[in-house]
């Protein structure tokens, strides 16, 4: 590894490149910001990249010569580029995206990442964010890494001798933080409803957010609780302390909770760092269905923005507009159908902010199918659980609509008869 500055480093992008860009909370801004200072002599870059934290100067109007952004999963930094044409999102399980990789269709120039200092050992760790990292620089030419005091050193899959880093650069700067969201009484009414199906010695699968964070603060009282999960926020760290969270139900291992990202607090970031109790492994090995169906009880709890009367999930995108990316929804929707005692779960409010029923008879035009009908089981709003499973389309349209806010069941009542 060659210690430099960020400009210097950055010197070496060129022209007709890709560029791999570090996921979530390790985005490396300092290496972004280099990369910048060369937008004007350089054309066509591709840059590919989970959701990033920060800003994504790359995608801002005026850079579309420089930089062609191809996202995996579209954050808020990117989301107005998407929608305005500046920038793609690829649909693609999240399990999948480290093939795209090992097979040689996407190969990676550049590898933009950010890092723990090296121990006496020389190892780095890639921190916060493995998921498709590990991967991505398996297959990059040239490897450029902000080195952070600020970083996690973690455990698991994250690990990276200087030896395999080509440009280092010193850099220190906390981690953007997430403080979690404000959670409503529809929240916890959906937080509880959901803790009536959660079992002493589940394996938990869940996302950041509201609904997320209501379900974990019901599970106080609960038993023998493992995680499995592709990330996770500051929601697990009380029942950790309370002993709900131990693993030790866990087929897979049993006693550790498994990861591939995190993003929260600094306390947080504090809890996972030289903690041996919890991994940060390769994405595509978290979220292998045959991985995950290998836990008991695995309970999967994931959001939708809107489901329609037979059970079809668009979770990516409200009508054509693309809102965020298909993610491990159906990796874990799968598993947890497969596991023993398994429950996959859609939770979502009965209504959007402006009033609009979630409960649909018919998604928006151009909106994607993230799930299908025929994987959906368990879906919960503040107004009761309904489990399709083994369900007819009538028997499913009433399970929906009785679970849909009151002031509009009349109407899906009507438009169920055409279906």
């Amino acid at each position: 590894m060659v210690l430099t500055s960020a400009v210097d480093a950055l010197s070496h992008i060129r022209s007709n490149s890709r560029v791999f860009i570090h996921s979530v909370a390790a985005a490396p801004q300092h290496l972004i910001e280099a990369m910048m200072h060369y937008s004007d002599a350089i054309t066509n870059v591709e840059i590919v990249q989970l959701h990033t934290e920060g800003p994504a100067p790359y995608a801002a109007p005026g850079m579309e010569s420089s930089f062609k952004v191809n996202a995996f999963f579209v954050g808020p930094n990117i989301r107005e580029a998407v929608n305005a044409g500046r920038a793609e999102y690829m649909p693609i399980f999240l399990s999948e995206v480290p093939m795209l990789f090992h097979s040689g269709l996407m190969p990676i120039d550049i590898a933009l990442i950010q890092v723990s200092p090296p121990d006496a050992h020389g190892f780095c760790t890639l921190g916060v964010s493995v998921d498709i990292v590990k991967a991505a620089l398996e297959h990059s030419n040239l490897v450029i890494a902000q080195i952070n005091e600020h970083m996690p050193r973690t455990h698991g899959d994250g690990f990276i001798h200087v030896d395999q880093i080509d440009f280092g650069v010193q850099y220190n700067k906390p981690l953007p933080e997430y403080h979690g969201a404000t959670t409503t009484p529809v929240h916890h009414a959906i937080g509880n409803h959901i803790d009536s199906l959660i079992e002493d010695g589940a394996t938990l699968q869940m996302g950041i957010g509201a609904i997320p964070d209501a379900v974990l603060g019901s599970l106080i009282h609960h038993k023998h609780l493992g995680i499995h999960t592709e990330m996770f926020s500051d929601g697990i760290i009380p029942l950790i302390e309370h002993g709900v969270i131990d693993g030790s139900m866990k087929k897979v291992h049993p006693g550790k909770i498994v990861t591939g990202f995190v993003m929260g607090s600094q306390t947080l970031y504090d809890f996972v760092d030289d903690n041996p109790a919890i991994v940060f492994l390769d994405i595509a090995y978290i979220n292998d269905t045959n991985v995950i169906r290998r836990n008991p009880k695995v309970t999967a709890i994931n959001s939708a923005i809107e489901v329609d009367l037979t059970g079809q999930i668009c979770a990516d995108s409200i009508g054509s507009s693309i809102y965020s990316g298909v993610g491990g929804q159906m990796d874990f929707i799968r598993g947890a159908s497969l596991s023993p005692g398994g429950k996959p779960i859609i939770a979502l409010p009965s209504t959007t902010h402006a009033g609009e029923s979630k409960i649909v008879s018919m998604v928006k035009p151009g909106a994607g199918i993230v799930t299908t009908r025929a994987h959906a089981h368990y879906i919960v709003t503040e107004y009761g659980i309904a489990n399709m499973f083994g369900k007819n389309i009538k028997q499913r349209c009433k399970a929906l609509i009785d679970i849909a806010h009151p002031m509009h069941r009349e109407q899906l009542e009507k438009e169920s008869r055409l279906l």
